[in-house]
């Protein structure tokens, strides 16, 4: 209920289509139309009081949503839990100043930067291999840096998040 996926592109890369059906997009108006894949099991599905939100393709403002849903414990008293999950070149290097105004903000939460290493998506181009996100996530002065190797490290460091975040109460940013 308060966990917020936050994706400033089409969330399927990210393998979320699973996500759709259960939890919905958010749209302020509802579905306005049918999905082409409306016939299959995982349908793009928006609705009114969806959980995921899908920016399109807007880094800037999906990083306000995040910075909106990671200061909410001070401005409203609600411990929302923002995932914000990106293309990792395009995170540090479009944002970075949105990610350390979030600190300054005190901002919590995840930043998942997908796709990242100097080997993935080579048809797309340099534009989609990142190999310095790393080292820019660990110039700001809340974000802890991790660059796990395999799925069950990932699921310890966001449990280690979640406890040191949410019931320790610190204050902090995970990149992963």
């Amino acid at each position: 209920k308060n966990i917020v996926p936050i994706v400033p592109d089409e969330s399927r890369t990210f393998g979320m289509e699973g996500m759709f059906r259960e939890v919905g997009i958010y749209a302020h108006a509802g579905q306005m139309y049918e999905p082409v894949d409306s016939n299959v099991l995982a349908y793009y599905k928006e609705i009114k009081d969806g959980q995921i939100l899908e920016e399109g393709i807007t880094e800037a403002g999906s990083m306000s949503s995040f910075n909106a849903a990671g200061t909410a414990y001070s401005t409203h008293g609600v411990n929302m839990i923002p995932f914000y999950i990106y293309y990792s070149m395009f995170g540090f290097q479009r944002v970075g100043d949105l990610i350390w105004a979030a600190c300054d903000m005190r901002a919590k939460g995840f930043l998942l930067g997908g796709t990242s290493g100097r080997t993935t998506l080579n048809g797309e181009g340099l534009q989609h291999q990142d190999g310095h996100s790393q080292l820019n996530a660990m110039a700001l002065p809340l974000v802890r840096a991790y660059d796990p190797a395999y799925a069950y490290e990932t699921t310890v460091i966001i449990m280690d998040g979640l406890k040191k975040l949410y019931q320790e109460r610190e204050t902090a940013i995970y990149y992963i």
